[in-house]
């Protein structure tokens, strides 16, 4: 499931601009709602636990709630180590253009 929401998040990565942090906060709310629904089914089917929508939406709720803020302190530190990573995989050396 986690691999899953890194497809989807790889996904938009691709459609969205990363500069954008309202667009990343959506990204983030949207990955999590969806990991949150496949766990809770998946609960269903496998270990039969009973179905209970408000329980499950408060939880869905909180979880949403604590990724965006963390998503929102943690932010500034995530893009800078982005665009350092994304330098170093890229690279953006001159000596490797010509070979």
């Amino acid at each position: 499931m986690y691999g899953m929401a890194g497809l989807i998040g790889g996904y938009l990565d691709k459609n969205f601009s990363k500069d954008s942090r309202i667009t990343f906060i959506i990204m983030i709310i949207g990955t999590t709602v969806v990991l949150e629904v496949i766990s809770y089914i998946l609960n269903i089917a496998i270990f039969s636990v009973p179905i209970e929508v408000i329980s499950f939406m408060k939880v869905t709720a909180i979880e949403v709630l604590y990724n965006v803020i963390l998503t929102i302190i943690l932010y500034p530190i995530i893009q800078i180590c982005g665009y350092q990573l994304e330098n170093i995989f890229k690279g953006q050396k001159v000596l490797t253009r010509y070979f």
